[in-house]
């Protein structure tokens, strides 16, 4: 996928992001959890990961309802990016919206086992 393509497509999801993402963004961006710098819709090889933080490799995908039904394509996603070098971890997005902190909290765990 060419750069610019990244770009637009980046930007495009990000204009189309869920409540559970907007609230999600709202406490990673800005360095918010602990100093950590993550971004969103972030381009790796052909895929958007939904959050990333860089420098611990770690990928924060939030998963629907729709996401029930693609169980497979999600695992092989999951797969491919494990073997470019980054851990993954899901969450569903009513988790995130119902118990933001808690997701926080495990997100920022992981984040500390990377250090």
């Amino acid at each position: 996928m060419a750069s610019g393509r990244k770009t637009s497509g980046a930007r495009s999801l990000r204009r189309r992001s869920t409540e559970a993402e907007h609230r999600l963004w709202h406490h990673l961006r800005n360095r918010q959890l602990d100093g950590w710098k993550f971004r969103r819709q972030f381009p790796i090889e052909r895929f958007f990961a939904d959050f990333v933080c860089v420098d611990a490799k770690l990928i924060v995908e939030l998963d629907g309802g729709h996401h029930a039904l693609n169980q497979l394509g999600d695992e092989e996603r999951t797969r491919l990016l494990i073997s470019f070098g980054y851990r993954v971890i899901r969450y569903w997005n009513s988790d995130v919206l119902t118990n933001t902190e808690s997701v926080l909290d495990d997100i920022l765990a992981h984040l500390e086992k990377l250090k």
